[in-house]
């Protein structure tokens, strides 16, 4: 930053280019991650990605979590070379996700502990930006944890923390912490993040439903704290719901509303409910896409009170063609995983990545 602020706007634009050129060389073996759309100047613009990355385990048996099948010796016989090659693959998902822009927050889920996610900061590409990790163990059984990666010069860290779940009602059952971050970017405007891994639909979306209520109500009192400190807070959550935007987890107990061309400070607005209503779709089952992954925002991020804005259809689902696989059984295509069923086929996530853009 101070490089580009001695040598002014063309030497901004150099170090620029010179350090997208170095983070999407990759690119160049998949022609479809190449946008040709117009784009706001690059200076002004924030970018969020998030990704369920499904299971990336080490190769380590942990004693206390559910973990032995991605072991040498378990039943997905998971080597080295398979983890590496996930965590690459990881890699070039993320970077070709952020395009042209090196992305300043990257929450991802279903990572197992410090150990792969410093094999993605430190053993890709993203070596080369700095990124630093928040990160804890959760009580998940199965030791899958939610996390975040940010970049340092894009994104000042104020403050973190994590929020345990336990249900009243079932106190056997643990799950995924949500992840807090707070601090500035862009033009200096404070932003709140909440990053989630919600309860899944295992065992009848109706029968697990309860779960993922709770947690909404758990997370709603979250942003009612900053809320009440700041109305004019911008907040932006995402992740994993398991739940679709119009769900009671998420439109009842956590009040995400869609009502985003009518915003006011002080409510919660889903913005990804473009996406469900454009059909798209993260995860698929049973030959029908899901909307799992989403963005919700504060209304000062929609109208115009803060600095930093964004919109609906700043929202996209990162679904380029190396991400999928046709699919056999039912019409069109679905996500490229890593194994099916028990069989590795070596490719990225039963998810896809979802991007949030904001500008100033």
């Amino acid at each position: 930053m101070e490089v580009s602020s001695r040598f002014g706007s063309s030497g901004k634009l150099f170090i620029k280019i010179a350090a997208v050129y170095l983070f999407i060389s990759f690119t160049l073996f998949f022609p479809a991650t190449v946008q040709s759309e117009e784009r706001e100047p690059a200076d002004s613009l924030f970018r969020i990605i998030f990704y369920n990355v499904e299971n990336l385990f080490d190769i380590v048996n942990d004693p206390f979590k559910a973990d032995d099948d991605f072991t040498p010796e378990g039943a997905r016989r998971w080597t080295s070379y398979r983890l590496r090659h996930k965590v690459n693959n990881i890699y070039k998902a993320l970077a070709a996700a952020g395009g042209w822009e090196i992305p300043a927050i990257i929450g991802l889920c279903e990572v197992e502990n410090m150990n792969v996610l410093e094999m993605i900061t430190r053993g890709t590409g993203f070596n080369n930006f700095g990124y630093r990790i928040i990160h804890r163990n959760s009580a998940d059984h199965r030791g899958i944890d939610v996390a975040v990666l940010f970049h340092p010069g894009l994104f000042t860290l104020l403050d973190s923390g994590f929020t345990a779940i336990s249900f009243p009602f079932d106190t056997l059952t643990g799950t995924r912490d949500i992840v807090y971050l707070k601090g500035t970017g862009g033009p200096g405007d404070t932003l709140h993040f909440f990053v989630n891994h919600w309860p899944s639909r295992w065992g009848g979306q109706a029968e697990t439903e309860i779960y993922r209520t709770y947690t909404a109500s758990v997370l709603r009192s979250l942003t009612d704290s900053v809320l009440q400190t700041n109305p004019y807070a911008n907040i932006i959550i995402m992740g994993d719901f398991n739940d679709e935007p119009h769900d009671p987890s998420l439109k009842q107990y956590l009040g995400a509303g869609f009502d985003y061309n009518n915003p006011e400070s002080g409510k919660l607005y889903n913005i990804s409910h473009v996406n469900k209503m454009k059909r798209e779709g993260t995860i698929k089952f049973q030959g029908e896409w899901f909307l799992f992954d989403q963005f919700i925002v504060s209304g000062t991020l929609l109208d115009g009170t803060a600095r930093m804005q964004t919109c609906p259809f700043s929202v996209k689902v990162f679904s380029a063609g190396f991400l999928l696989v046709p699919d056999e059984h039912w019409f069109g295509c679905k996500p490229f995983r890593t194994y099916e069923g028990f069989r590795y086929t070596g490719g990225f996530s039963d998810h896809l990545p979802v991007v949030l853009d904001l500008y100033w």
